[in-house]
């Protein structure tokens, strides 16, 4: 039985106990909140981090969009254009997003849909930890664009 896959896909990932590092599955969470009236064209996940299962994911989208917290960002989230590529490493587990593309390129021997890397500001990653009151700031920021991204309009909202 084959399930009807939305066409797009918003993934964050991060650990909601360490602080700042929340902000992707937070961005996810209240993004799902807004979509619910989006007649099932919007289907957001969230995870610890990234792993090669997720390349099945992408699977039937037209456009993706990847969520993360990072460190060193001088404004308070950062948008680029993510492309497939084999990145060094010693485990299958926490892949970056191009080697999941390239995965998923492995895998589907076809390039991947288009994929966006959200990347919000993030300062602190302590154990046990709430967000930092900036990073809740930079959060309401990236979600409004994570919004428009996602084609979600005002009626649709309201």
């Amino acid at each position: 039985m084959s399930r009807q896959v939305a066409p797009l896909l918003v993934f964050g990932w991060g650990n909601p106990s360490r602080g700042d590092d929340a902000l992707g599955p937070l961005l996810v969470e209240q993004l799902a909140g807004l979509a619910q009236m989006s007649s099932g064209r919007l289907e957001c996940l969230t995870d610890f981090q990234l792993q090669v299962e997720h390349a099945l994911d992408l699977v039937g989208r037209e456009r993706v969009l990847f969520v993360d917290a990072a460190i060193g960002l001088r404004t308070p989230f950062e948008v680029s254009e993510v492309h497939p590529a084999a990145v060094a490493g010693f485990t299958t587990h926490a892949l970056a997003p191009e080697a999941l593309l390239q995965v998923y390129t492995d895998l589907e021997r076809s390039e991947p849909p288009p994929c966006t890397l959200l990347a919000i500001r993030a300062q602190r990653f302590e154990l046990g930890e709430a967000p930092g009151e900036q990073a809740l700031a930079d959060l309401a920021l990236a979600l409004a664009w994570a919004t428009a991204w996602a084609g979600l309009t005002e009626e649709m909202l309201t």
